[in-house]
């Protein structure tokens, strides 16, 4: 499985981005897709994920709630990240991850797969 992240970029406090990951190799059904951040000096963890069968549930971190919606696209084998509200304590590089299986985890260390990263600047 390839996965190539984008859409990051410089923003200031309050305002909005979008990223995307598109998936190939493998057929995205079998796959829970998740994003991760990393900040500097800090450990990656968990932003949102949301599974590809029985509707796809969607996970998030509770830093995160209200302001960020993942989605998925079938058809284009990818998924997004939308950030509203964004916060200083928001940047970080931004990876996004696949799971094969359909359980959802929050644990980077369950995921088999992950794109190269884009970085998101937050200014305040």
């Amino acid at each position: 499985v390839q996965l190539q992240a984008s859409g990051g970029g410089l923003v200031q406090a309050g305002g909005s981005l979008r990223l995307s990951c598109s998936a190939s190799g493998r057929t995205f059904s079998n796959y829970v897709m998740s994003w991760f951040r990393q900040a500097p000096g800090k450990e990656r963890e968990f932003v949102a994920g949301i599974t590809w069968r029985s509707g796809g549930t969607r996970y998030y971190a509770d830093s995160v709630k209200g302001r960020f919606t993942i989605s998925r696209d079938n058809a284009k084998n990818t998924v997004y990240l939308q950030m509203n509200s964004l916060k200083a304590e928001d940047t970080a590089v931004y990876f996004c991850a696949a799971e094969y299986g359909s359980s959802w985890s929050r644990f980077r260390d369950e995921y088999d797969y992950w794109g190269q990263g884009t970085l998101v600047t937050v200014s305040s």
